[in-house]
């Protein structure tokens, strides 16, 4: 079954704003404060994650609920902090699912 709402993230943009590049200083700046402190936040989460699974022998869904919502906050983000579109995005985390398309 075929889910029309993907869409694919990394794709070539001919045609580039100017002044877009002016303002994308000051967005890689807001969202590089952002990821770093939800980095910070996730690799503590990480650690947290590495003891329980050390000593409980099990995992836990939030901590990897919060691992995973970092790097699709980084993911999402990429094409443009790459300057490969001109499609902002949000500066704080929002609700993005990544899929890997098998087969």
């Amino acid at each position: 079954m075929a889910d029309t709402n993907l869409e694919q993230l990394f794709l070539y943009e001919h045609d580039a704003g100017r002044l877009e590049l002016l303002v994308r200083i000051a967005y890689w700046i807001a969202i590089g404060i952002v990821a770093w402190i939800y980095g910070l936040v996730t690799f503590i989460c990480l650690v947290i994650q590495w003891f329980s699974i050390l000593i409980l022998g099990k995992r836990s869904q939030g901590l990897s609920d919060f691992a995973k919502g970092y790097l699709e906050y980084i993911v999402h983000r990429m094409p443009y902090m790459y300057i490969m579109t001109d499609r902002r995005p949000a500066v704080l985390p929002d609700a993005v699912k990544i899929f890997e398309e098998t087969g």
